[in-house]
């Protein structure tokens, strides 16, 4: 008779996380240097990790920082990472850093998100990227896709609406296969249900940018302005909310867009004054 071994809630867990990332036992033992046998064990209930272990897995397997202290009270471990609000004094020179990075990208508009895409912060260059946008939508929390592909957000303004969906998709599809956030399969879900304009899309060339990236192609008054976006992080963070922040900026694509940028800048100093 044999008897079956049950898997713990961390083995579980630690299996869901390996099998995302696509790995084998051999593979994250061979790269976290502890043996497939004893792997086998953890995930199966028959081992318990220590919290170093619980880290250095976790480590390997890109796990957030979120996920890590679940994964930690699922091997009966206590928390190692603090989750600080961002308004917290204990942040103060974060959101400085955060606010002279965003004010060095003007007249570029930039944002700072969550990791669901709310908009925490932004520069004011977003102010041209949001004209029009229906007031509803900019309420906090305000997420940055919802925006761009509502049809009372941006989208009716994008050119090339169907390939910055299906980009913006794709990125948040990976994003929440990854880390297997229920909240932002809901996001997927909801953007996928958005109905897109039957209007045909320009299908030039932008500014020269060919298959290196999908631009983002805006109607603006003075024409259509080109952007790439960036999305930055920051390096090693040792906080839940340090680790979910990302800063997303839109680059002009070509000098006529950087023109426009700059001239929507100086007549907002112009009329400040």
């Amino acid at each position: 008779m044999t008897n079956a071994v049950q898997s713990t809630p961390f083995g579980a867990l630690l299996r869901s996380w390996r099998e995302r990332r696509r790995w084998s036992q051999l593979e994250l033992s061979s790269q976290a240097e502890v043996s497939t046998r004893h792997l086998s064990f953890v995930e199966t209930g028959r081992s318990t990790p220590s919290r170093e272990m619980v880290l250095r897995l976790a480590e390997h397997l890109d796990v957030p920082l979120r996920d890590r202290n679940g994964l930690l009270l699922a091997a009966g471990h206590a928390p190692v990472y603090t989750e600080t609000g961002l308004d917290s004094p204990r942040l103060a020179s974060v959101r400085a850093a955060v606010g002279r990075v965003l004010a060095a990208y003007e007249p570029y508009p930039a944002v700072l998100v969550d990791r669901s895409w709310n908009i925490l912060d932004g520069n004011s260059g977003i102010a041209l990227l949001t004209d029009g946008v229906a007031p509803e939508l900019l309420a906090a929390p305000a997420n940055a896709l919802r925006i761009s592909l509502h049809p009372d957000g941006m989208a009716p303004r994008i050119v090339n609406l169907e390939q910055w969906r299906e980009h913006l998709l794709d990125r948040l599809g990976r994003q929440a296969a990854n880390g297997g956030d229920p909240d932002l399969r809901a996001l997927h879900t909801e953007l996928s249900g958005y109905a897109t304009s039957a209007r045909p899309e320009a299908t030039e060339p932008t500014a020269g940018l060919g298959d290196i990236a999908v631009p983002l192609r805006l109607r603006h008054d003075d024409g259509v302005l080109n952007f790439i976006s960036t999305v930055t992080t920051f390096g090693a963070p040792l906080d839940v909310t340090m680790d979910e922040l990302a800063i997303e900026s839109f680059l002009p694509a070509d000098e006529a867009t950087s023109s426009v940028l700059r001239e929507h800048r100086d007549r907002g100093r112009s009329t400040s004054h």
